[in-house]
């Protein structure tokens, strides 16, 4: 978590990001070890250093590091689609029933 280097620049950059699940309901808790290892992954391939992960029933927080030239954005829009292609891929039946649900 200490200063990165690279060609003319040094950097610390570190963000938290937290994000819901959809109207906060607690969908989470079943699918924390697939979640958290889709994090870790996408993290791993695109560089992100993540420094903490704590994944709640009901919400995600991320304190990851990043190169400067990676903009929170783009973090945000590749570990939240690529994470949520995986989520609806492995646990489709379990989502489609909290999200989709008739009531």
């Amino acid at each position: 978590m200490g200063e990165e280097r690279s060609n003319h620049t040094v950097y610390n950059v570190n963000y938290h990001f937290v994000w819901c699940s959809k109207y906060r309901h607690a969908i989470l808790e079943p699918i924390e070890e697939s979640l958290e290892a889709s994090f870790r992954d996408v993290c791993d391939e695109y560089g992100y250093e993540i420094l903490a992960l704590h994944i709640s029933p009901d919400h995600v927080h991320l304190f990851l590091s990043a190169h400067p030239k990676h903009s929170p954005s783009e973090i945000v829009r590749t570990v939240k689609s690529i994470t949520a292609r995986e989520m609806w891929e492995q646990h489709e039946p379990f989502l489609e029933e909290y999200l989709w649900g008739g009531g």
